[in-house]
Order: C-alpha cells, then structure tokens, then sequence
C-alpha cells in the first residue's frame, strides 16, 4: 500500500498508540482512527479520584516517579501535539466511559485542531449513551461501522 491510502484504527490503550505514532510519523498515513482513545495518558496517571487510576499503576508505571513520568511524557500523545500536518482523523468517545473519560478525546481533538498545519478532517463524535465499548442494540455495530467506513472512503476520495 502507499500512506495515501493506509488508514489506521485503535480503542482505549490502542487509541494512545494511534496518537503517538500520528505525533512521530503523521505522513505514514491517509487517516486514524482512535475509539475511546487513551490519549491523555499522563493526567490521567497523575491523578487517583479517577477510576481505575492507581490499579493500572502495573500497567503504565506511577508517574509520581521521576523517571515514570519522563517516559510516559515521551509518548503521551496530548502532551506530543505540535504544529505538523496531521492525516485526516475521526476519534469516538463515550460519555459514560469510566475507564477512559470522554474529555481525553475532547481535550486532545481541541489541541490538534489549534495546532495542526493542514486541511485534513478530523471529526469528534461523543456517544452519549454509549460507556468504554459501543453503545448497546441490535444494530449499534452496524451503524459504528457505517460510519467508520463512511469516514474512510471519504478520505480515500472513494465516496
């Protein structure tokens, strides 16, 4: 394939995996897309009122040490924004997502939007009823999909 036409795609831990390679490599790629994207990593490591925070400890390691946070600092992909152009990127949160809240997406789209140098899309969609997987119902997956591939093939100029 060629980055024009290589799209990516990754939820929760794999969503701050697509933030930080679209912050080190971002002409690999046509288009990313992070559901329920972990993107604010080190915030959210640093503070223990949030769900979940202190046990994933084994996880991410505790950001209260020095060298612990520095590493997590390195690939954070909300600290990592810069000025570049960016691929085309649809990030999906939940609103009612404990394990990661919904303002991480917020807050990165925000970030990318004022320091991005292109013209690319980037498009957030906040589900309302939907927690850290997609929104119940029969055909909730058909629709999530729909619009994943929707997003894609209007990238790609294929729609």
């Amino acid at each position: 394939t060629s980055a024009q036409q290589l799209v990516i795609s990754g939820g929760s831990a794999g969503g701050l995996l697509m933030g930080a390679v679209l912050n080190q490599r971002p002409e690999l790629f046509a288009a990313a897309i992070a559901e329920v994207p972990f993107v604010d990593v080190l915030n959210t490591m640093q503070n223990p009122d949030l769900p979940l925070t202190i046990t994933e400890y084994d996880e991410w390691g505790d950001p209260n040490q020095p060298e612990v946070f520095e590493r997590i600092k390195g690939y954070a992909p909300y600290e990592n924004v810069q000025a570049q152009a960016y691929p085309a990127i649809l990030a999906v949160a939940g609103y009612n997502d404990s394990r990661v809240q919904y303002w991480e997406a917020a807050k990165w789209v925000a970030k990318l939007r004022a320091q991005k140098t292109d013209s690319n899309l980037l498009l957030l969609k906040t589900e309302l009823d939907a927690g850290h997987g997609d929104m119940s119902g029969r055909y909730q997956a058909l629709k999530d999909a729909a619009l994943e591939y929707a997003f894609i093939l209007k990238v790609l100029g294929l729609a």
